[in-house]
């Protein structure tokens, strides 16, 4: 109660700051990207990372998607064995905003569901690259991994959206 009474005084006394001082044209701007992007993952557009490690390919959705849905109540995820194809849909996110579909980044033959979201969805809102994790891929067409975004390209990808 402390913490959101301090924030509410902090916003209050920002808005005053900035309105008595309207008449002032800044001289720099703010990306509104503040997302975590990490070196060493792939990119596809519509926000899900890879992290290919040996024979399997982790994915899941990126910080920035995470941050665009709000809290995240509910995961639908296929079984392991299933297979995926790119930029097919292979599962659901609900938030309290919307629901989105989660797109397979690369194709492949799912050896591994993250079992801990149906139980704690919250884990990609709270660690999106580490616990939120969602399936582990055998990938059929490697290929299709070099064909994603890399860091720099998908944080250049980010700050145009939110532009």
């Amino acid at each position: 109660m402390a913490l959101r009474l301090w924030a509410s005084s902090t916003a209050n006394a920002l808005r005053i700051s900035v309105a008595s001082t309207a008449h002032v044209s800044p001289s720099y701007s703010l990306s509104r990207c503040f997302s975590t992007v990490l070196d060493g993952l792939k990119y596809a557009t519509s926000h899900e990372w890879v992290k290919h490690e040996g024979s399997v390919a982790t994915i899941g959705i990126t910080d920035h998607a995470q941050d665009h849905l709000g809290e995240v109540v509910f995961v639908d995820l296929p079984e392991a064995d299933d297979s995926v194809s790119q930029g097919k849909s292979f599962g659901a996110v609900e938030s309290v905003k919307a629901t989105s579909d989660i797109n397979s980044p690369i194709s492949g033959e799912i050896v591994e569901v993250n079992t801990q979201l149906s139980e704690t969805p919250g884990l990609i809102n709270k660690s999106p690259y580490e616990e939120g994790w969602m399936i582990k891929v055998k990938p059929s067409n490697p290929s299709e991994i070099e064909s994603l975004l890399g860091p720099k390209e998908y944080t250049k990808l980010c700050e145009e959206e939110d532009h």
